[in-house]
């Protein structure tokens, strides 16, 4: 398998985001977004799943926090979806369950080429940090989609709002690690022949 690595600037009147992504990694994290509580999920991603993540983000924070959040979970998905390319030769489907302390996450991966995501963290709190809560199920989300892939993230307990948000990341990257994982085959793993795209 050839190294998968992304590069991507995104631009918008909200952000500017510089993005380099290697698949197959050590987990090193150099991210700065401006939102500290960001930050730290994306780190945990990173180490997780083992991937390297260099991402800047400079975004309109004077406003609020949702525009940087989105935008770098759609940076991230497009960087994934570039890394994968065709996705022949994954293992495709990967699950995890990830505990922090009383916390306790479970996050279903298919890299299946249709954009769908549902995440239900149940986050009690209005903010992690500068991080509005509602915006942390965002950026799996806006990941999900920009990647096309399909992802399920649930909290199945836990009291603590910051551990609930650290387990969902923690089990998504668990998840998103095994699926993006070599299988053994070349082949793409779907009846179709094709995960996203068209047929040749």
């Amino acid at each position: 398998m050839t190294e998968r690595i992304a590069t991507l600037h995104r631009r918008t009147n909200e952000t500017e985001i510089q993005l380099f992504l290697r698949l197959d990694g050590t987990g090193t994290a150099n991210v700065s977004t401006g939102i500290g509580f960001l930050d730290h999920l994306l780190e945990s991603l990173t180490k997780h799943a083992r991937l390297d993540l260099e991402l800047s983000a400079r975004g309109d924070l004077r406003i609020d926090d949702h525009h940087t959040a989105e935008d770098c979970g759609i940076a991230l998905g497009l960087a994934l979806k570039e890394a994968l390319g065709d996705r022949a030769g994954v293992r495709r489907f990967g699950y995890a369950y990830a505990p922090l302390d009383e916390a306790l996450a479970r996050a279903v991966v298919d890299l299946s080429g249709r954009p769908f995501a549902d995440v239900k963290l149940e986050l009690a709190r209005e903010r992690l940090g500068e991080l509005s809560c509602e915006n942390v199920s965002h950026v799996l989300t806006s990941m999900a989609s920009a990647a096309d892939l399909t992802l399920h993230t649930d909290v199945l307990k836990g009291e603590n709002d910051h551990h609930r948000a650290e387990a969902a990341f923690k089990a998504v990257a668990l998840a998103l690690r095994q699926a993006v994982s070599p299988s053994g085959f070349g082949d793409v793993p779907s009846t179709k022949g094709t995960l996203g795209g068209t047929l040749p």
